[in-house]
């Protein structure tokens, strides 16, 4: 009995391997340079259905705005190493850098510098992007009255036919919006006004990162809720069972 689950857990592995070689994608959210942390949300997430519905390829070039931490560029830069090219877009975090230079996975990723603020704003050389990406940053530009400028400069890096793919966390439409989003929720209305206003067209919409049971109306906006916890151990058990946001995705072309 011992041999035959022996055999037959090796056969299962074997499986994997080839299905993750045979998907790019799969491979590279599966891959060992992700952090384990970063892993364990992938339920929340979804990488892989998120990058599929945007439509990412491994011989793409790529900008990913704002990275943050590098939870997507942890996927990105694997996905993109061998054929494609991956931007980061980044303010000039001395962190974000560090995390660029440890590992040889990130090596061909270039940092382009990113601020709305000062007007830094080439994120990529004009028309060349096949992408740009942009996962649960709108509220933070509007916040400080530059979400239109990005949307500007996101048009102007894309190729004709490029993506612009959009993860923000979603106001429902019978809420009012405040034009500094402080609670971190948007209208999906909103942001298809800016990216309208930069010319672009909505060509898609996903439901991959929805989650009804978030009411994105907490105290502390959607920071009272996992991974943040900003109200820390008051009614966490509460905040732990809604999960992450609720969030938009939203697919726009380059005509």
């Amino acid at each position: 009995m011992k041999t035959w689950l022996t055999a037959v857990t090796l056969t299962l592995a074997a499986v994997g391997a080839q299905a993750q070689a045979a998907d790019p994608l799969k491979a590279a959210v599966a891959a060992d340079n992700r952090l384990v942390g970063n892993v364990a949300r992938d339920a929340w997430r979804h990488p892989y259905e998120t990058l599929s519905f945007f439509g990412i390829k491994p011989t793409d070039t790529v900008v990913e705005l704002a990275p943050g931490g590098g939870w997507y560029t942890e996927i990105l830069a694997p996905y993109l190493r061998d054929a494609g090219q991956l931007y980061a877009a980044d303010g000039g975090s001395a962190r974000f850098k560090a995390k660029m230079e440890s590992m040889g996975v990130y090596a061909k990723v270039k940092i382009t510098a990113f601020d709305a603020n000062k007007g830094l704003l080439d994120i990529a050389p004009a028309g060349t992007a096949d992408a740009v990406l942009t996962f649960r940053n709108v509220h933070n530009w509007m916040g400080s009255g530059k979400a239109q400028d990005v949307f500007n400069a996101a048009f102007k890096a894309l190729k004709p036919g490029g993506v612009l793919g959009v993860e923000e966390h979603r106001l429902p439409a019978s809420r009012p919006q405040d034009p500094k989003a402080p609670s971190g929720y948007v209208h999906e209305a909103t942001v298809i006004k800016f990216a309208e206003a930069a010319g672009f067209k909505l060509a898609g919409r996903s439901e991959v990162n929805a989650n009804p049971k978030d009411t994105a109306d907490h105290p502390e906006g959607v920071w009272t809720l996992p991974p943040t916890y900003a109200l820390k151990d008051k009614d966490r058990a509460k905040y732990q069972a809604i999960g992450e946001s609720d969030r938009m995705t939203l697919k726009f072309v380059k005509p």
